[in-house]
Parts: structure tokens; sequence; C-alpha cells
């Protein structure tokens, strides 16, 4: 390792990444693999299919597919009127949703688009109940955001959507202690900042990126790209506030959203970067600030003695320049080190190319 930097495995706390189809779990996955290839070894999805990421998750931890660790909140709570509708009139409603999550495995619940506030608080008293986490999303309505707020949910997920907040909102917040998870990518209130780096990084030509995800999934995104003058990309407002509201004392998450598999991860780690917050700070925001939220970080989020083995051996230092967080050249989950192509170090395992790598 001379001459490299190792830095914690990267958590994204907001990560969507989907699942076979048909409820039949398949032996690999790109998706989880795309990540593990880019260092992320934890991810918290909020909102995916129960059966599926469920079972995903277990194949992982039993060794038997390869991927990051994986938790989730299965199917959300949702309150708008769809064929999945979570009904919650009453504290036993909220119980009763909690319980059957909790039975296949989800320790955190998504509230979200519950329209009334208290079908929302009684969503996370029956959590405190059952020590489950409540990780709401505010649909981009900036008063609902508020009293997630201050009714104690675990976090915020998306952006609050005001291009500057004020020291009131930020104070609270900061206060509050729950994570915030702004998902830059998918900027409320204004451009996303996943157009930023197709409009500024040539993504098809990324070839570890490509060795990991089809081209049909990059290609028509980064190569048929969007371009706007730079002062059209709000994700760089939105950063500041959260760059405000960690000064504050607040904790800051990275989360990704599956906008991109793997190099999404990065992005949202250098649009911190962009908004003020140092390079150690935006680190921390992908690393122990999830690990913090999740009540995790015991096990993860750090490298510490007694912890687990997740790392990340990078080519260059990120304290130099955030960007260098991208120079992976292995990454051990779990004590299992396994180098770029995702082969195992020192093992006999070989992990052969998907049919469409490097195409």
């Amino acid at each position: 390792m001379r001459g490299k930097t190792i830095i914690p495995g990267l958590i994204d706390a907001h990560a969507h990444v989907g699942g076979e189809g048909d409820g039949i779990p398949a032996n690999r996955s790109w998706v989880l693999e795309a990540n593990l290839a880019f260092g992320v070894t934890t991810m918290h999805d909020p909102s995916n299919d129960l059966e599926m990421v469920f079972a995903n998750a277990e194949m992982i931890r039993a060794g038997a597919k390869l991927g990051p660790r994986l938790y989730s909140t299965g199917r959300i709570l949702y309150g708008a009127e769809t064929n999945f509708k979570a009904q919650i009139d009453s504290y036993e409603d909220a119980l009763s949703s909690l319980r059957r999550l909790k039975a296949v495995g989800a320790w955190s619940a998504k509230s979200y688009n519950q329209q009334r506030r208290d079908a929302r608080q009684m969503i996370v008293k029956a959590a405190r109940e059952l020590q489950m986490q409540v990780v709401p999303e505010g649909g981009s309505l900036y008063y609902q955001n508020a009293t997630q707020i201050l009714d104690g949910h675990t976090t915020v997920e998306h952006n609050l959507p005001p291009p500057v907040l004020y020291d009131d909102i930020l104070t609270v917040f900061a206060q509050s202690k729950l994570g915030y998870t702004p998902t830059l990518i998918v900027s409320y209130g204004s451009l996303s900042g996943e157009y930023y780096w197709y409009q500024h990084t040539n993504v098809w030509e990324n070839d570890r990126l490509l060795q990991f995800t089809p081209r049909a999934v990059i290609d028509p995104r980064s190569r048929r790209r969007l371009m706007a003058p730079e002062d059209d990309f709000g994700h760089i407002l939105v950063s500041q506030n959260a760059k405000k509201l960690a000064d504050l004392g607040g904790i800051v998450n990275m989360g990704a959203h599956g906008q991109i598999q793997g190099i999404g991860a990065h992005w949202e780690t250098w649009m911190l970067a962009q908004g003020g917050m140092t390079p150690l700070e935006a680190l921390r925001a992908a690393t122990i600030n999830p690990a913090i939220t999740f009540g995790l970080d015991r096990e993860l989020g750090s490298i510490e003695a007694g912890k687990l083995a997740d790392l990340v051996v990078l080519n260059r230092n990120p304290l130099e320049n955030i960007r260098n967080t991208e120079s992976v050249h292995m990454v051990m989950i779990n004590g299992r080190l396994l180098d770029a192509n995702l082969d195992e170090v020192g093992g006999t395992i070989r992990r052969p190319p998907f049919w469409f790598a490097g195409r």
C-alpha cells in the first residue's frame, strides 16, 4: 500500500438499487457490483420491493452474492391514493404497518406523502415502540419538511427545496440531530446535480463504469446530454445550505439516489464539496455520518480497531482533491479484499465479466 491512501468504505444513505424482476433473485447483480467496485460497501435503500431487497440482503450476508451490505425500508408507507397506499388513521394502523415491515427484515421505514401530520407522528411513535427508524420524504414541500424535523424523525430525505435557508430552520435542524440526506444528484427546486457531471465529464468513456453498467443505461443520459449555463446548477446553493447546517453541528449524509450506480456516490460527495465543505468534511458525510445516523457507528464508518473491515484503497489522496475518491485501487468488504475488477486478492475467486462489459 506504499503511496496509497486508505479510507473507510463509503456508505450510501439513500441508495435505490432496484432488483431483479419476477421475484427470482439472480446469482449476480451489476447494480450491486458497480457500487462495490466504486468503494461503496454499505447501502441503505429507502424504497424497494419487500421480497426482493431482503432476499438480496440475505444472499449478500450469507456470501451467496457479491455486493455492499444492504439495508432497506422495503416498501414505503405511502400516503397518496395508490393501490399500495398505507392507510394510517390510528395508532394501531401505524403499529400494524411497521410490524409487517420489521417481520420481513426492515429496521427502518419510509414515511412518504402521508398528508396528515398526526399520521406522520403516529408512525414515529410506533417506530420508537418497535425500535425502528423513520426516514421521511417531504416531496419538495418545505412546511412538511419543517414538521418532520420538529416531530423527531430519524432523517430528512432529499433537500429542503428553498434555494436559501435562514438561521431559524438551520438552527432547529442542527439541534434536532436528525440526519440530512440532501441527494444533490436529484435536487428539488433546481436543475439536478447529476446533469452537472454529464456536462463536465465524458461519462461514457469511464472504463470502470462500463465494466459494471450496461451502455443502454449510460449512453442515453451522458452522450445525449443536457447543456446548461453554470449558474443554472442550483444544487450548489443546496450544497451551501448543507455546509451551513454542518457548521451548526448538523449531520449531513451522502445519498446518491441510485441515479447512476457506483460513481453517483462520488458525484454526491464531490457536490457536497462544491457547497464549501472541506474534503475531510465531505468524506465524513460519505462515511461516519451515515453510520452515526443509522446507529451503525460502533461497527462501520471509520477505520478503528474492533470495527468491521470495510476499507477503500485509493491511488490518490482525496484530502488533496476530493475528486480523488474515484481512484479506487482495491476494496475490502467485511475483511475480504478485492481488486478493481472485484477479483479476490490472494484468493481463488475470479469474477467473470458481465456480458455487456466494455461494449
